[in-house]
């Protein structure tokens, strides 16, 4: 029987994880918690802004020195990934020494920024969403799904990726299945105009598209440093081992991998827990809208 695994917030956007062992399902979907936090250059407006290179966040894809960053939380509660205090350490950078330090969230807001500002060596802004967070897909903010067996497969393409833990802090997905085959949340999607509903415990989930990938899962999570030629060897070994029931025509590249989802509004509040069985239900019909997925 698949089951979940694995559950995985990111308190702070781009910054460490932390596994939990239950989370509740929050407006919108996500993790209670999941990405409350996020940077941004200082006087960026978080709604306008993208998640891009270059787009305003101070993420990954735009500040490889983001993720040098070490980051411990304390949490609001054993299903609330929120946090209310975050310890950071930040090692030697221009002028700025090596550092630790902790913060009380939100109280401390401005003194983070400030302190991961200087760090940096420009101004950046603490934002907060408490409702939904700052999910990379605004369209399909529920949590993000992927296999234990799919994170060992491409933690064996690469000499660079020790092992699967590594590739799971590489491509930071929320939810890891187990007892299942690699690639196995490609069964989670189908073709525009429909999702596949599945059920993890008692909370239905509806998966929408597989997940575009960036430069993020080719640095090392704690160094940044980048594998030459990450991008051209996955395209190769996706391609190489895709499954039959991938093919989509949401598929339209091989640097894809993970599954997007939406929850519909009957399970937010629902709880999660690592050992919840999982099951697929079957299609329905969604329709893309410019403020989200919409479940038909």
């Amino acid at each position: 029987m698949t089951r979940l695994g694995g559950l995985l917030a990111y308190p702070m956007k781009s910054l460490d994880g932390v596994a939990v062992d239950r989370a509740e399902l929050g407006s919108r979907g996500a993790l209670r918690g999941d990405r409350s936090y996020a940077f941004v250059e200082a006087g960026v407006d978080p709604e306008a802004a993208s998640v891009g290179s270059g787009g305003g966040y101070v993420n990954g894809k735009s500040e490889p020195a983001i993720q040098r960053l070490r980051a411990t939380y304390e949490l609001a509660g054993p299903t609330d990934a929120t946090p209310t205090a975050v310890t950071l350490e930040r090692p030697a950078r221009g002028d700025a020494a090596a550092d630790e330090r902790t913060f009380a969230l939100p109280k401390e807001r401005d003194a983070l920024a400030a302190w991961v500002g200087e760090y940096l060596g420009y101004g950046v802004d603490l934002v907060r969403d408490p409702t939904g967070g700052f999910p990379d897909d605004r369209a399909a903010p529920g949590p993000t799904v992927i296999s234990a067996g799919t994170l060992e497969a491409v933690a064996s393409w690469f000499d660079g990726i020790a092992d699967a833990t590594e590739a799971r802090r590489r491509f930071r997905p929320n939810v890891v299945i187990e007892d299942c085959p690699a690639f196995f949340e490609d069964r989670l999607f189908d073709d525009r105009g429909t999702g596949i509903r599945f059920s993890i415990g008692e909370a239905d989930l509806v998966g929408v598209n597989p997940c575009q990938r960036c430069v993020v899962p080719s640095r090392h999570p704690d160094t940044a440093a980048e594998i030459d030629g990450f991008r051209e060897r996955f395209l190769r070994k996706r391609r190489e081992t895709l499954p039959e029931w991938t093919e989509s025509d949401r598929f339209d590249h091989d640097f894809r991998l993970m599954v997007n989802t939406v929850v519909p509004e009957g399970s937010w509040g629902s709880v999660v827990a690592v050992g919840d069985s999982v099951e697929i239900d079957g299609l329905v019909d969604v329709e893309e809208a410019d403020d989200g997925v919409v479940l038909a």
